[in-house]
């Protein structure tokens, strides 16, 4: 049986094939912007390697689209037809939970390979990535503590390690941690996007936002060829400068860097599900500060109105829900809102989550956005503590509790202000009073 290489077997007669896999595989953790092309010469190489196309189902999973449904249900077809060992056909039953929508059993299923192969690098980059869109990151943490000591510097991939190390260890608060296997990664291999990324999450976790802006500015020659992750990070520096009032700096990157619709980048994919997240999530931001974002929220909103009724990411829902709520189109925000009413109706795994938090979350969000402020808190004050199950790091959270406090201190309703405070204070570095979004409340 050839070999991948970090030694694991393929079941496929083509040598090609291999490197091929190989070459997709470290796009794959490298954040590649080809990897369309990747994948084309992949399966050309062989198209009786199942793995292969499984790998090209999960990528289409990663988009958070339910018109990406169809085709991943092909490649898990084309998966089964093709021989395969007991390791690549358990990638095949992975990528069924996730097609049907129970994230968590797929991300069982890899954990069941990483016990017996702690070098199947895809299983364990995949459960890393669900279990943070599903808001668990005790499971990122326990995933990387059962494989890193199987790992080294001499194996490929290393660094997609510590850059997941980083991440967990940052998302559970152990920001020394984190911070470490960050640097080791970048170190090692500088334009490793999601290294980068583990970074600069402690750097606004721990308000050093100087020291931020200049570990984006010094790492951002090296992601030539990156994809949207690099739009990320350029909002993950607009964060900072927002926290130092820099107002024409953040809608100058908004502009020219995570939200330039002339990009490349942007144009492959005008309604990435990141990428809309970055910018409805800043506009919001700045819309607290007084800021005006002129005609910003109405291509957002234009796309809101195109995936009503796709429910795969609630997150993603509630920043929509923003878009429409922001440019007064209550009709298209009533119609989200039915579709996902709709899906939470269903008997899919998701259809829960969809029905006890994200729909709470976007209806306070249009009540906030239509004035109704006592309304918004009503809604969302349940459902506070279990937001993070719709996934969102912390920083990305951040803006769903700005929009409770927002209609908290609007509707002058000082117990809910000091519930919110005291939620924010003890997870963030920094108490509420040295940020932003929330010094207006601890004036009050």
């Amino acid at each position: 049986m050839l070999e991948d290489c970090r030694g694991l077997g393929l079941t496929t007669v083509s040598g090609q094939a291999v490197a091929l896999f190989d070459h997709a595989i470290e796009g794959y953790l490298g954040y590649r912007a080809d990897m369309a092309a990747r994948m084309e010469a992949l399966m050309q190489a062989d198209a009786d390697f199942g793995l292969a196309h499984c790998l090209r189902g999960y990528l289409l999973l990663m988009s958070f689209r339910a018109d990406a449904l169809p085709a991943a249900r092909a490649a898990l077809a084309e998966a089964r037809r093709c021989p395969g060992s007991a390791r690549e056909d358990a990638h095949a039953t992975a990528l069924a939970h996730w097609i049907a929508g129970d994230a968590e059993r797929a991300a069982s299923v890899w954990d069941e390979i990483l016990a017996g192969h702690p070098h199947d690098i895809l299983a364990f980059r995949l459960a890393h990535f669900v279990n943070f869109w599903a808001g668990r990151p005790e499971a990122m943490l326990a995933s990387v503590l059962s494989v890193e000591r199987h790992w080294s510097a001499a194996l490929p991939g290393f660094t997609a390690i510590l850059g997941c190390r980083a991440f967990a260890h940052e998302e559970c608060g152990y920001y020394r941690e984190a911070e470490h296997a960050g640097r080791w990664a970048i170190r090692l291999e500088p334009g490793d996007l999601w290294a980068a990324h583990g970074v600069a999450h402690v750097l606004e976790m721990t308000g050093r936002r100087h020291e931020g802006i200049a570990w984006i500015e010094a790492l951002q020659p090296r992601w030539d060829g990156g994809n949207n992750l690099k739009h990320h990070l350029w909002w993950h520096q607009a964060l900072y400068h927002l926290e130092l009032g820099d107002f024409a700096k953040v809608l100058s990157l908004y502009d020219t860097a995570f939200r330039d619709l002339e990009s490349p980048l942007t144009r492959a994919a005008d309604d990435l599900y990141i990428d809309t997240q970055n910018a409805a999530s800043m506009l919001f931001r700045l819309g607290r500060q007084g800021l005006a974002v002129g005609d910003r929220w109405v291509e957002l909103a234009d796309k809101a109105e195109a995936r009503i009724g796709d429910c795969q990411s609630s997150f993603t829902a509630a920043h929509w829900m923003m878009a429409l709520a922001a440019t007064g189109r209550d009709a298209a925000a009533v119609a989200m809102l039915a579709g996902m009413e709709e899906f939470a109706r269903g008997e899919q795994p998701g259809a829960e989550l969809v029905r006890d938090i994200g729909l709470p979350v976007a209806r306070a969000i249009l009540a906030n956005g239509q004035g109704r402020h006592a309304a918004a808190v009503a809604l969302m004050r349940p459902v506070l503590g279990e937001m993070y199950r719709i996934g969102g790091s912390h920083a990305q959270q951040d803006v769903l509790e700005q929009v409770f406090l927002d209609s908290a201190l609007k509707a002058e309703l000082e117990a809910d202000v000091r519930l919110l405070l005291e939620r924010v204070a003890g997870r963030h570095a920094l108490p509420p009073a040295r940020r932003r979004g929330y010094a207006m409340a601890t004036a009050s």
